[in-house]
């Protein structure tokens, strides 16, 4: 909400739909009350997604399921939606947020790893599949960011990640996967591709 009050205070435009997009009815709802709001849609952003932490031994049934309702069955939901009002203006775009979990064994997050791993690939059988609409479909991987989800980090951990895993030797910012988001939404010639925003962390051979 803060987001929503800065932007308002600035004199812009923005609106804000509250929805628990695991329900797919909730997700439905969310993007016909965003059409209504803003008179159609130009480009979808799904940045929504949590922690699903264990391995296969400890992880029940029921939070792998619902690992999957947030993070890809909401996308499948919130696309399909959407497609009707990208289709009416013969352009549009989607962009997806999966993570660098989606590239490299993780321990202790089969679930996670798994669900970022479909969102990677989402878009580029959705891409092939909109290209002769003109809707353009890409995906963000962001590593470590400097968000809640890291929060539980111990300082030791934080210590090891900016020695050892990220070559930047930095957390990412908010800001710095939001420029990738915005580049994708209004690049007009990048489909079916993804963007890596993680420091380095995936592409040293060595740590």
């Amino acid at each position: 909400m803060t987001v929503l009050h800065d932007l308002q205070r600035q004199g812009d435009f923005c609106q804000f739909v509250a929805a628990d997009i695991a329900s797919p009815a909730e997700a439905d709802r969310c993007v016909v009350e965003a059409i209504g709001m803003l008179g159609g849609l130009d480009a979808l952003v799904h940045s929504a997604g949590g922690p699903a932490p264990g391995a296969i031994d400890q992880v029940s049934l029921d939070e792998w399921r619902h690992a999957f309702d947030v993070h890809v069955h909401a996308a499948f939901v919130l696309c399909r939606r959407a497609l009707p009002a990208l289709r009416a203006n013969h352009a549009g775009a989607i962009v997806l947020v999966s993570s660098v979990a989606a590239f490299r064994g993780c321990p202790g997050a089969i679930a996670y790893g798994t669900v970022q791993g479909a969102i990677l690939q989402f878009p580029r059988m959705l891409a092939r599949d909109l290209a002769d609409d003109n809707i353009r479909v890409n995906c963000v991987a962001p590593g470590i960011i400097r968000t809640r989800f890291h929060q539980a980090m111990t300082p030791a951990q934080q210590h090891h990640n900016l020695r050892q895993r990220i070559p930047l030797h930095r957390d990412g910012t908010v800001e710095d996967v939001a420029q990738v988001v915005r580049m994708l939404a209004t690049n007009e010639f990048m489909t079916g591709e993804d963007v890596t925003v993680d420091g380095g962390l995936t592409m040293q051979m060595v740590r």
